[in-house]
């Protein structure tokens, strides 16, 4: 086997606040790459949207979490000192703060190796749409094992 490395970047467009699924994007870029056996890190680049890997079956799920999200850092400006995009920038920083800029995800097979219910996300934390960037990095074999 040889070991490859290869690094891209998938540009997501999001519709405001919300989940937006990546997995396919994710997984089709690393197909791209030939690598059957590593690791895949996956980085949003900021500091207002974030990562998640979550259940991808049911969607009350993403609403609790968007509830919840609403409830730990609601929009209120005399909360907040920090307001220079609206009010709803703080909030957004603040979530992305409890959430994840990085997810790591092993490639078994050629594939990603999330469980039967798990997909890759990018959660947007502003109100309005967003042309977000997620850098990807692979490393791992190339050759048909696993």
């Amino acid at each position: 086997m040889t070991l490859r490395q290869a690094q891209g970047e998938i540009a997501v467009q999001t519709r405001g606040r919300g989940l937006v699924e990546v997995t396919a994007e994710v997984a089709a870029w690393v197909a791209e790459q030939g690598v059957s056996s590593g690791l895949l890190t996956v980085f949003i680049r900021h500091t207002s949207a974030s990562l998640t890997v979550q259940e991808n079956a049911d969607p009350s799920v993403q609403a609790d979490l968007q509830a919840f999200f609403e409830r730990l850092a609601p929009e209120d400006r005399a909360l907040y000192r920090h307001s220079a995009e609206g009010p709803d920038d703080m909030p957004a920083h603040l979530r992305t703060a409890i959430t994840k800029t990085s997810e790591s995800v092993p490639i078994v097979g050629g594939a990603l190796a999330l469980g039967t219910w798990q997909a890759l996300y990018l959660v947007e934390h502003r109100t309005r749409p967003h042309r977000r960037s997620v850098v990807v990095h692979v490393t791992g074999d190339v050759g048909s094992g696993a």
